[in-house]
């Protein structure tokens, strides 16, 4: 099979708020393509070039624009960007929040299967057109919604907040204090992170150890079980692209030691999370699809953990980004907090996570974040992550989640 390059991209800053600035879906689109076609080196003329031959395709991650903006149909207005469009394949994937590494997959699918040769992603969500209830509604919907979602306030909060639950029941020997102060050092890590990264939605914002500990106060009220505010992720507006080729356009264009795919991995759970519990009983980790996605993109890339220098892992909630310590094999499955205590996570520790601030520090458009965070591993791979970058990378790997750990992507990227 071909090998995949990544040629670059770009991600619009997760502070914005696009509805208070006017500006709809368009303008997002058309900001975020200019920018991230500029970054690769790929011009509309290019593109036209391209299509006459065949050897271009878009791909378009979304999960709720039908709720969010009123709008569907979501591949089609790539052609409201710039004429180069017209006639160029595109069309619209969807996994919750995992919808974007949905749009991954299968422009990586094409280029290794030589159908195309150069395959653009764009992953966005606007999520700022209606208050937090009726967000947190719409986003009800990538959980089972007529038994996990309607009528409840804040879903998702909810689930992840068991999972917190559960991972204090299946490891009985992990105290609750030190579960709970391990969360809190994943929240400061990812809001300290945040601060490097320009583009981070909460870059300006300030987060202490002290703060996270103080769950249900005033200012941190507790939204999901164990889980406060300071856990969670945030509503986001934005926008990432991120450009594919083959090697044989590569070549053509005479670029050098661009980062290439290594390894993927795709699961899906039981959509229901009680489902997952119940037969996940008599396996060491809590959630073994994602385990097991991790261990698809080791196999393939023919990596271990030993040789990933970064991660970014879905950190919707801290709970998930504990959850994902173990899964990615930093520890044993109950033993997290081992690698949150001893610093290793850190943006100065062997094996960091979120140095981009994850979805708690950089920001969650839902759409968006699988295509931000695999522009991420390209940064840190190619040193181009400025005052985020970590020393000496040369494999990164991510993991993204849709639903309450129902779709499980994981990819590696690295330099030849």
């Amino acid at each position: 099979m071909n090998r995949v390059y990544i040629l670059g991209g770009a991600q619009t800053d997760f502070e914005r708020n696009w509805t208070k600035e006017g500006k709809g879906m368009v303008a997002l689109l058309k900001e975020a393509m200019s920018d991230g076609l500029a970054d690769a080196g790929i011009s509309f003329d290019d593109i036209k070039a391209l299509n006459v031959e065949n050897r271009i395709a878009c791909f378009v991650g979304n999960f709720i624009a039908e709720k969010y903006v009123d709008q569907g149909h979501l591949g089609a207005f790539l052609t409201e960007i710039d004429q180069a469009f017209y006639g160029v394949p595109s069309a619209r994937y969807e996994a919750a929040c995992a919808s974007s590494s949905v749009a991954i997959d299968a422009a990586v699918t094409k280029i290794r299967s030589a159908e195309y040769d150069v395959c653009i992603i764009i992953g966005w969500e606007l999520m700022k057109t209606v208050d937090s209830k009726t967000g947190g509604d719409y986003l009800g919907r990538a959980a089972y919604y007529t038994k996990e979602g309607k009528g409840i306030d804040l879903p998702f909060p909810q689930l992840f907040g068991k999972l917190a639950d559960e991972t204090l029941r299946k490891y009985p020997q992990l105290d609750e204090k030190r579960y709970m102060d391990s969360l809190a050092r994943i929240s400061v890590i990812n809001y300290s992170n945040a601060k490097k990264n320009p583009l981070a939605q909460t870059r300006h914002w300030f987060m202490n150890f002290d703060q996270a500990c103080m769950r249900g106060t005033n200012t941190n009220p507790f939204i999901g079980g164990r889980l406060a505010v300071s856990d969670a992720s945030q509503v986001t507006d934005g926008a990432a692209v991120v450009v594919m080729c083959s090697e044989k356009y590569a070549k053509e264009r005479g670029m050098q030691c661009k980062p290439i795919l290594k390894g993927y991995g795709h699961r899906v759970a039981p959509i229901l999370f009680n489902k997952k519990i119940e037969e996940s009983a008599q396996n060491p980790y809590l959630l073994p699809w994602t385990r097991q996605t991790i261990l698809d993109a080791y196999h393939r890339s023919g990596l271990t953990v030993e040789n990933i220098d970064v991660f970014e892992t879905h950190d919707c909630f801290t709970s998930s980004e504990y959850m994902a310590i173990s899964a990615f094999g930093l520890t044993e499955p109950g033993k997290e907090y081992e690698a949150i205590e001893s610093g290793m996570i850190e943006f100065g520790g062997s094996k960091p996570i979120n140095p981009s601030g994850g979805l708690i520090g950089c920001g969650h458009p839902v759409g968006a974040t699988g295509a931000r965070m695999l522009l991420d591993l390209y940064k840190q791979v190619s040193s181009q992550a400025g005052f985020y970058q970590v020393k000496n990378v040369k494999n990164a790997m991510m993991l993204n989640l849709g639903g309450s750990a129902t779709t499980n992507y994981a990819y590696i990227i690295g330099i030849e």
